[in-house]
């Protein structure tokens, strides 16, 4: 034990950080739980499932992480990044090889973290962070431009139609919109609830008596029951009532066929989930100030799925919107995912007819308060001031979360700042004179990094018809082989100048650079002084 902690690890028990604050994380979870019902509900739609499927992968995926993640605070569920990636092969097999999908996923996202490839999520450059979460504040407020629109039946229960659930920007082209009385009823109450959260807090007394958006909730409903108001409920999407969830294994021929019907979209779903949590597992660090774990929250995050595969649930991953009510609320021990789960259970069990009477306007005010919170607000007076490059990637990574998906947005903001950051390496590369040795040896300094990016500027820097002396030592005490194409136009340089009846020399090479030419000494030429 004392190795472990001597080589920088630190114990699951030391970390686990179950509450500093009972009642903050307990009122907080409790919110969260009623905020989790329609984003369940509407997230098994998007994935052509029962909604007692996402109600129960909510449950199950918010109690595990909640647990065994490497972040107190969190919230996790049934997600529209995984669902979407879920509905072909429910469509085409059914929801048996989506349970069967879900063991998968869960067996590779825990071999992630034991592989400890979380903490590549440091290598994620900080405007793809901006990008990823305004993106991700614009797909919450166009999810909750839905509420405000009619919406499509479909076989599911006779609730709202699947193909307008899966995409952000479809909520804004599909369905009509509501009109009349029922609008106002909807705008109105959704513009309380916000009031009603963004005053509380201001009041001390209330403060400490509950969240404020546990009070807007119960505030809204009383005001909807009591004046016996025409509008929407969390009913209306779909019946929350069921019993407890049951061990079921997968009704599916455990053959080599199906691993390859379902491998594909396991692979998928692993790496969307662990992108999409380890990005919020970073924003709420940044926000509470503290560190999280990102190899053992792949570790929370695969036992979650796994586990989703034998109890008819479709898995998820982190829930940025859900995780920011959380902090906003208070809660920052794990006691507040526990008892956000447990409570969603409760719901399912013993509470369905009550949880069923909130106005979907109460949870739509709530959801556009987080929208509010979530946005980077001074990114945009930012864009004006950064490098352009960066600004760039920022709306890339925002415009892509929003039309497309978040992973698809963080590998291609990745993809773009590595480019740029090979560019501007590659221009930084750079030969200065440095002394003229003798009649037929002249001494040049070599700057920069020698890579892959840099090797074209170094080849016509280093030509040999740019140089009338025969011999010619290049100091790369300023400079580093980066690579095997560095090695390469180092070789071929050599030649260059062997063929003309010149030599090309390397001195005063750092030992990084002397360890990759050692390797490669069979395979070059290159001569070393």
């Amino acid at each position: 034990m004392l190795s472990l902690r001597n080589n920088g690890y630190r114990t699951f028990l030391d970390n686990f950080d179950f509450t500093q604050n009972p009642k903050t994380d307990i009122l907080s979870g409790f919110t969260v739980a009623l905020a989790l019902v329609p984003e369940a509900i509407a997230f098994a739609f998007v994935a052509h499932v029962e909604p007692l499927v996402g109600l129960y992968a909510a449950f199950f995926v918010g109690l595990i992480t909640s647990i065994f993640g490497g972040r107190s605070g969190m919230i996790s569920g049934a997600t529209g990044a995984t669902a979407v990636a879920m509905v072909g092969l429910v469509v085409i097999h059914g929801p048996e090889y989506l349970f069967a999908t879900m063991i998968l996923t869960g067996l590779i996202q825990v071999s992630a973290g034991l592989l400890k490839f979380g903490k590549f999520i440091k290598l994620v450059p900080y405007p793809v962070m901006l990008g990823f979460v305004n993106g991700l504040a614009i797909v919450i407020f166009l999810a909750q431009l839905g509420q405000f629109k009619i919406p499509k039946t479909s076989s599911l229960s006779g609730s709202v139609d699947p193909e307008s659930s899966h995409s952000a920007l479809s909520v804004v082209f599909n369905g009509g919109w509501m009109d009349g009385l029922e609008l106002t009823t909807m705008i109105g109450l959704t513009i309380l609830t916000m009031a009603i959260i963004w005053v509380l807090p201001k009041i001390p007394v209330i403060k400490k008596v509950a969240p404020a958006p546990l009070i807007s909730i119960i505030l809204i409903s009383a005001v909807a029951i009591l004046l016996n108001l025409d509008t929407r409920n969390v009913g209306d999407m779909a019946s929350v009532s069921g019993g407890m969830p049951l061990f079921h294994i997968p009704s599916i021929p455990w053959n080599l066929e199906t691993l390859l019907i379902i491998l594909p979209f396991s692979l998928t779903i692993a790496g969307i989930g662990l992108i999409e949590s380890l990005l919020t597992l970073t924003l709420v660090d940044e926000i509470t100030e503290t560190e999280g774990r990102p190899n053992l929250e792949c570790v929370g995050q695969g036992l979650a799925n796994f586990v989703c595969g034998f109890f008819k649930a479709m898995g998820g991953c982190a829930m940025i919107g859900q995780t920011m009510i959380n902090i906003d609320s208070g809660g920052r021990g794990r006691l507040s995912g526990i008892t956000a789960a447990l409570s969603l259970l409760l719901f399912i069990v013993f509470l369905s007819d009550l949880i069923e009477m909130i106005p979907l306007a109460a949870l739509t005010g709530i959801m556009m308060m987080v929208v509010i919170g979530t946005f980077a607000w001074p990114s945009l007076k930012l864009l004006f001031r950064i490098p352009k490059e960066d600004a760039i990637v920022i709306i890339i990574v925002t415009g892509v979360t929003v039309i497309q998906d978040l992973a698809v947005a963080v590998v291609i903001g990745v993809i773009v700042s590595c480019l740029v950051y090979a560019w501007k390496s590659s221009q930084q590369i750079q030969i200065t004179e440095s002394e003229s040795i003798n009649d037929e040896t002249h001494s040049y300094a070599l700057h920069g990094t020698l890579f892959f990016g840099s090797i074209w500027k170094f080849k016509e820097l280093i030509h040999p018809s740019n140089y009338s002396k025969k011999n010619i030592v290049l100091d790369l005490s300023d400079a580093k082989i980066a690579d095997h194409s560095a090695l390469e136009v180092l070789d071929t340089q050599t030649a260059k100048y062997h063929e003309n009846g010149k030599r090309l020399e390397l001195t005063n090479l750092s030992e990084d650079s002397l360890r990759i030419l050692r390797k490669a000494e069979k395979v070059t030429s290159i001569n070393v002084v």
